[in-house]
């Protein structure tokens, strides 16, 4: 018995059709907070481009959004085999706990809570999948970058230099 063969877009649409909220018979809190979310960007935010700036300062080169990755990672030191995501505070829910009760008062917070919780579930996912590709991942909340963004710098240098040292034992 032979199965039907779905190409690889076929099933990241059906996967991701299942796990997406829908906006459907949601309407927006008002105006203003509608323009402030379409006002959300998902690749170069402020603190992705205040970390890549100081990474490039110190001389490391590196692409950025690749798309042939799980995640579309936000940076991507290829030769180290490193990968940074730069997560947002909200959209990937840092203090989970405390957040959602916020949310559980908010406006439409069944499809807020869903949202996030799938957000959650793919980065975990995505992590995996990097993960049994060889792929040392490294996940940065917004905050940290902002707060101390040398440190996080740093913490990211650290791991690429002992990453490329690990790989070249191997060879």
């Amino acid at each position: 018995m032979s199965k039907k063969a779905f190409t690889s877009e076929q099933r990241r649409t059906t996967k991701d059709a299942r796990r997406t909220p829908s906006f459907k018979g949601l309407s927006p809190a008002s105006d203003a907070s509608s323009r402030v979310m379409k006002m959300n960007r998902s690749t170069d935010t402020s603190h992705e481009c205040l970390l890549r700036s100081i990474l490039f300062r110190h001389g490391f080169r590196f692409r950025k959004n690749v798309r042939s990755l799980p995640g579309k990672p936000d940076i991507v030191f290829a030769a180290a085999r490193v990968i940074v995501f730069c997560d947002g505070d909200f959209w990937h829910g840092r203090d989970w706990q405390q957040r959602l009760k916020k949310l559980s008062d908010g406006t439409n917070p069944s499809y807020w809570i869903s949202k996030i919780k799938a957000n959650r579930s793919r980065d975990r996912r995505n992590n995996r999948l990097l993960s049994q590709r060889r792929w040392t991942v490294i996940r940065i909340w917004e905050t940290e970058i902002r707060k101390n963004p040398e440190r996080v710098a740093s913490r990211i240098e650290k791991t690429i230099h002992e990453s490329l040292q690990r790989l070249e034992a191997i060879r």
